[in-house]
């Protein structure tokens, strides 16, 4: 497989699970040295002995996004030990299920401060060290289908993603004279190790039936793009909000 990225280090929060794990596979598959972020340092641990199994390169730092205060000093440690960050995948969120008329301060809270505040201290400590030594860089933030589609009892998760869209916009207005490239990848519905379950349900196959075609994604298909976003290829790609929703937003009935 191409080692496109050799030579460069990639940094992923929200690491320990799902999209992030499957993110930090593939840069490391692809020859990027990885740092991967979470709060369960226990499921960083075993993905770490997994990138190192298959001959890649990985370090765990813990971080909840939320402790701006933690921020530097993680990505100090993944410096440290694996050199300066050229790529970031902002990938860390959460969402907490509920009506808006039902939404608590420390709900609206969490979710605003981890998949807003939190992913924007993160953009700007890695766009700082980039600044700081003249060099190139890609961020990648991961945003969602649905700041383009609200969902209800989800309305709080879509209100963080649209604000994440525009904060990638006027970063990538601020910050390309630098000549770091940030763009947003917005994925659909895709299935992990946290939903699988609820697919095969009768609520999940109704859910199903409404979307353009009744179908989740997988991981790998969100591959792709990343790289793109990630790597040499999209050199020419910045401020772009990227849709791989296999036609959920436009078609969601």
């Amino acid at each position: 497989m191409e080692q496109e990225l050799a030579g460069k280090v990639a940094f992923v929060t929200g690491a320990s699970s799902g999209l992030g794990a499957h993110f930090a596979r593939l840069l490391a598959s692809r020859g990027a040295k990885v740092g991967i972020a979470a709060r369960r340092q226990e499921r960083l641990s075993d993905l770490v002995a997994e990138i190192t199994a298959a001959g890649g390169t990985a370090h765990a730092v813990s971080l909840d996004v939320t402790d701006i205060a933690a921020i530097d000093p993680a990505i100090d440690a993944v410096e440290q030990a694996l050199g300066p960050v050229d790529i970031l995948i902002n990938n860390s969120g959460v969402t907490v299920p509920n009506a808006l008329h039902r939404i608590t301060e420390s709900e609206y809270d969490q979710v605003l401060d981890t998949n807003l505040k939190g992913a924007f201290f993160v953009a700007q400590s890695v766009a700082k060290r980039l600044m700081a030594r003249k060099g190139e860089g890609r961020i990648v933030n991961i945003s969602s289908t649905l700041a383009h589609r609200v969902i209800g009892q989800l309305s709080i998760y879509c209100m963080s993603k649209i604000a994440m869209d525009q904060m990638t916009k006027a970063m990538a207005l601020e910050w390309a004279r630098h000549g770091i490239n940030i763009n947003a990848l917005c994925p659909g519905y895709i299935e992990t190790e946290m939903n699988a379950d609820y697919w095969q349900t009768d609520a999940g196959k109704a859910f199903l039936s409404r979307f353009p075609r009744p179908r989740v994604g997988v991981p790998a298909d969100l591959d792709g793009m990343l790289m793109v976003l990630a790597g040499p290829s999209g050199r020419f790609i910045n401020g772009s909000i990227v849709s791989v929703d296999d036609g959920f937003a436009v078609g969601f009935k």
